[in-house]
């Protein structure tokens, strides 16, 4: 099947942030974005800060906070709507989101960036470093 030329070099429109008020909230921070799982990721320097979900069919729409468990019970007395991502699998892990759907979820993300903004250490991680593959070593699987 042979496709129109126009089809191979069109431009393809950009999908839109979901929740851009955060970007604008982070601007004093100089924040950039990153595809990542169909979503937005947003970062500060080299820390995500959070992921900005927005998908038809899911439940955890909404901002992923990036954070760790010991962080969770002191967030949520500030950020009372905050809670696990379902789509993660079952049990708490180190991320935690606002979702869309709560009473307070555009006053929970202002809050959540104005913590950003004053550099509050329980939100942001440093991305792990992608493992690279292990060569097969001297004379193994290589030819000369």
């Amino acid at each position: 099947m042979r496709r129109d030329p126009a089809e191979l070099f069109a431009v393809r429109k950009k999908k839109p942030i979901p929740f851009e008020f955060v970007l604008e909230e982070l601007d004093s921070l100089g924040p950039w974005t990153r595809p990542m799982f169909g979503c937005t990721a947003v970062y500060v320097e080299e820390k995500i800060m959070f992921i900005l979900r927005d998908k038809k069919k899911d439940a955890d729409n909404g901002v992923w906070v990036a954070t760790t468990k010991e962080h969770h019970a002191s967030l949520r007395r500030e950020l009372p709507s905050l809670r696990s991502i379902s789509v993660l699998g079952p049990g708490e892990t180190g991320w935690q989101m606002l979702p869309v759907d709560s009473d307070d979820f555009e006053e929970s993300v202002l809050r959540a960036c104005a913590m950003v903004r004053k550099g509050d250490p329980r939100i942001g991680k440093v991305p792990g470093a992608k493992k690279k593959k292990k060569s097969p070593g001297p004379g193994k699987g290589r030819s000369r």
